[in-house]
């Protein structure tokens, strides 16, 4: 059997985790002196009360090779003889590395993927292995099924405010220096090839921001097939029903769900972020 490990950042809902035995390790909140596990302590719903209140910016730990340790333990008592590992981008968090410490020499081999994405850009990569898994299919295919969901996956995520994001460090100079000038919502991209984050536009009111968004999703789905989507949000709920219903009736996706961006996402992109997360087959 083969079971699906991956940290507490790929932002899949709760319900799919259960109905695919997908086994999450949870990463850390720290705010200030003290410290929280994503999703266990700290919500998003209280994180993104807490965020525009507290002058002390959070931050976010991966999670221990002990974390992880515990995790394959768990995976070979529930069956599995063997384990895929699926972090964060390398890129943007040392998860990967302590995944691939505590996969040496341990007693079932481990695949070790690199998703090159973050939330569910990694998430999607992660559902797709845990169904193949689950569906019988070898580890050959299961590795070959995540290479393609993350060559076909495409994110948009427009922010209210580049202040948390900025914070991060993940945007450049540029944007940095617009945000001292005018107030803009911007809108990003990850790129997975180089695992970075990268500028789409800026716009000044939130009802373009969202129409940006819903725009720049279409467009890069034009012509596709079979699409599965995510809508994803930063307590704004209303919002993403709406623009899930839009793509629903636009787009005619396959599958189509709403959730929450998590702890970890949300210290850097801050509340009412609206974002699309889908790929093709």
């Amino acid at each position: 059997m083969i079971k699906i490990v991956t940290d507490s950042a790929s932002d899949i809902p709760q319900d799919l985790v259960r109905e695919y035995g997908i086994i999450v390790v949870p990463t850390q909140i720290i705010w200030g002196d003290e410290q929280y596990i994503d999703g266990v302590d700290m919500t998003a719903e209280e994180l993104y009360a807490r965020l525009p209140q507290d002058p002390v910016a959070p931050t976010s730990s991966q999670p221990t090779v002990l974390q992880f340790l515990a995790a394959f333990d768990q995976a070979v008592a529930e069956g599995a003889d063997q384990i895929v590992s699926i972090s964060v981008g390398a890129d943007f968090s040392g998860t990967f590395q302590a995944a691939k410490l505590a996969a040496e020499n341990y007693r079932v081999p481990i695949s070790l993927v690199d998703s090159r994405a973050v939330s569910l850009g990694k998430g999607w990569q992660v559902l797709a292995a845990a169904r193949a898994a689950q569906s019988g299919e070898t580890l050959r295919q299961v590795l070959g099924i995540i290479e393609k969901v993350r060559q076909h996956v495409h994110l948009i995520v427009g922010m209210d405010t580049l202040t948390y994001v900025a914070r991060s460090g993940r945007l450049g100079a540029a944007f940095k220096w617009i945000s001292n000038l005018i107030t803009v919502r911007p809108i990003v991209s990850v790129n997975a090839e180089i695992c970075k984050i990268e500028p789409v536009t800026v716009v000044r009111t939130r009802k373009a921001m969202i129409e940006k968004v819903y725009q720049n999703f279409k467009q890069r789905m034009k012509g596709k097939t079979k699409l599965h989507m995510a809508v994803i949000h930063g307590s704004a709920l209303d919002e993403a029903k709406k623009l899930a219903d839009r793509l629903s009736e636009e787009l005619k996706p396959v599958e189509l769900f709403i959730t929450s961006t998590g702890p970890v996402l949300g210290i850097h992109t801050g509340p009412s972020t609206i974002a699309i997360f889908g790929y093709f087959e």
